[in-house]
């Protein structure tokens, strides 16, 4: 049966979905929300509110259909997410008589589409059609959230609904130091074992996943932080802390480990004792309702010049404080790779708002995905596109050049958005190095692109990457970020800022002083072992 012939008994199918008989004074109100170039019916994300403020969430109408309602609020504050994800399937609602705003949205790549209906006394229906944007796996991109607190049986409707091809949920999850995810406190796996949930041929679940976030040692409320051990291949029996010997089995697996954000108490130990692999560019504090996580952990060092106000990080100035910390340590010279996770299932924030896409030559693979997110061949967005290369190269190469003379490296590409373009910047060596104007065309899609061709000239070693953001009418900063570039210079190595420096060292000093007579001696050498290596890339400073 074609879509359109399928109209005829969608009365019929919401009658019986819905009941026959609605809720007294209750209107049905159904609907259909299809790609406005082929017609086809799609999963996607919706949000129906009256103008009573209250929330309102539909249900498939189709006996094949599917249904994830998802209700987060964090406080009493506006921070709310109230959602329903619905697979490719026709929908209805049972409304009372009003006014409602009606929101639509599927993934980053079609522009979201917003509706004001008015439910009387009879049924209504509604078909709304997205406009595709862009097509990122058609250029060859594919995306993932690497921090997920959904389960499994929720996770083949919502990937769809975000047209998200990679999730990792943390269904091992431990709170207390020293228990065995296995038997951890917030763990929810049984049994999972380490095989690929395919949901469709470019859709799939990688569920064998292990977070540790330690609030309490010893039984005392003592909050350490979090990291996450992504593609492991079987259950981990340790605790922590200590923590070298979960680094050791996780690379033993080929599993990849991820600092979750970046200023908990013990992330700036981790990062030279457990070699990370993956920062959260966009981490779980980013959100498309409002910012909530003003007073967060460890306060910044002034020289990163984090904007704030009067309730503490505004949402620009949380984010720029992890872009700082992150050029930060790729000064120090610890390459990591950069990712985007959501940690949607807890927070108010829907799967896949901050995400990391990852370029593939040959359509999508697993296996190539993750190697492509392992040799930083990505960019993380909360919003735009960002397509850079450099000579030629993408996101993650290494250049080699010799040290007689300096050289030319041409960044180019475009950056693209539903909205203008409000800035776009080449970033080197966390420093803004050139400043594209933002010239925003528009395209035939209705969306808009700014070309980037910049010349960056080089002396000695360093990394380079772009970045850009929005310019939105509500303000909210939604930006995109590559992965860096690397030049190794011979005989003119790579130096950290002495700022940058001291303060990883001092964070060190504060927090071997706070775990002291708390944690015990092997996790507590795993600090002076990350202060010491610190002091030695000290000696190197400018």
């Amino acid at each position: 049966m074609s879509r359109r012939a399928s109209k005829a008994v969608f009365v019929l199918m919401s009658m019986v979905v819905c009941g026959a008989c609605p809720a007294a004074n209750a209107v049905i109100l159904k609907g259909e929300v299809v790609d406005a170039d082929t017609d086809q019916l799609l999963a996607h994300r919706i949000y129906i509110r009256g103008d009573n403020g209250k929330w309102y969430f539909p249900k498939s109408a189709s006996p094949d259909g599917s249904t994830v309602v998802y209700e987060k609020q964090r406080g009493s504050n506006d921070s709310m997410e109230m959602h329903t994800t619905l697979s490719a399937h026709p929908f209805a609602a049972e409304l009372p008589s009003g006014r409602y705003t009606v929101t639509v949205e599927r993934g980053k790549e079609y522009f979201p589409v917003t509706r004001t209906v008015t439910v009387g006394t009879e049924p209504v229906g509604l078909t709304i059609e997205l406009k595709r944007w862009i097509d990122m796996a058609r250029l060859g991109w594919f995306s993932g959230d690497t921090h997920v607190h959904r389960t499994l049986e929720e996770l083949p409707n919502v990937q769809l609904a975000e047209d998200l091809n990679v999730s990792f949920p943390l269904l091992y999850w431990v709170t207390k130091g020293f228990q065995p995810p296995g038997t951890g406190d917030k763990t929810t796996g049984d049994k999972i074992q380490p095989r690929l949930i395919s949901i469709d041929p470019t859709h799939v679940i990688y569920p064998l996943n292990t977070e540790y976030e330690i609030f309490t040692v010893n039984g005392k409320r003592h909050t350490l932080g979090a990291f996450f051990v992504l593609n492991h291949k079987s259950v981990f029996q340790e605790g922590v802390p200590p923590v070298a010997s979960i680094a050791a089995k996780s690379r033993r697996q080929g599993g990849l480990l991820e600092l979750d954000k970046h200023n908990w108490p013990w992330s700036m130990m981790l990062v030279p004792v457990m070699g990370i692999d993956l920062f959260e560019l966009s981490n779980n504090h980013v959100w498309r309702t409002e910012f909530g996580f003003t007073r967060f952990s460890e306060a910044p060092p002034a020289f990163m010049n984090v904007e704030t106000d009067s309730q503490g990080f505004t949402e620009r100035g949380w984010i720029e404080y992890g872009f700082q910390n992150y050029y930060t340590l790729l000064n120090c010279g610890f390459r990591l790779r950069p990712t985007a996770g959501t940690a949607s299932g807890v927070h108010p924030v829907p799967l896949g708002f901050g995400r990391v896409y990852v370029k593939l030559k040959d359509g999508f693979d697993y296996d190539a995905w993750m190697q492509g997110l392992d040799e930083g061949r990505s960019f993380v967005t909360t919003g735009p596109m960002l397509f850079v290369t450099v000579n030629n190269f993408d996101a993650g190469h290494v250049f080699k050049q010799a040290g007689r003379s300096a050289a030319i490296y041409s960044v180019a590409g475009t950056a693209q958005s539903i909205h203008p373009l409000e800035r776009i910047e080449v970033v080197v060596n966390g420093r803004v190095a050139k400043t594209v104007p933002a010239r925003s065309r528009k395209m035939p899609s209705g969306a808009y692109s700014c070309k980037i061709n910049e010349k960056i000239n080089v002396a000695s070693s360093c990394w380079l990457a772009v970045r850009c953001f929005e310019r939105r009418p509500d303000g909210r900063c939604r930006f995109a970020h590559t992965g860096p570039f690397h030049v190794e210079v011979e005989g003119k190595p790579l130096r950290p800022r002495k700022e940058e420096i001291d303060f990883l060292i001092k964070r060190m000093q504060d927090q071997i002083k706070r775990n002291e007579g708390v944690l015990p001696e092997d996790a507590l050498g795993e600090y002076h072992q990350a202060l010491e290596i610190y002091r030695k890339i000290a000696r190197t400073a400018k």
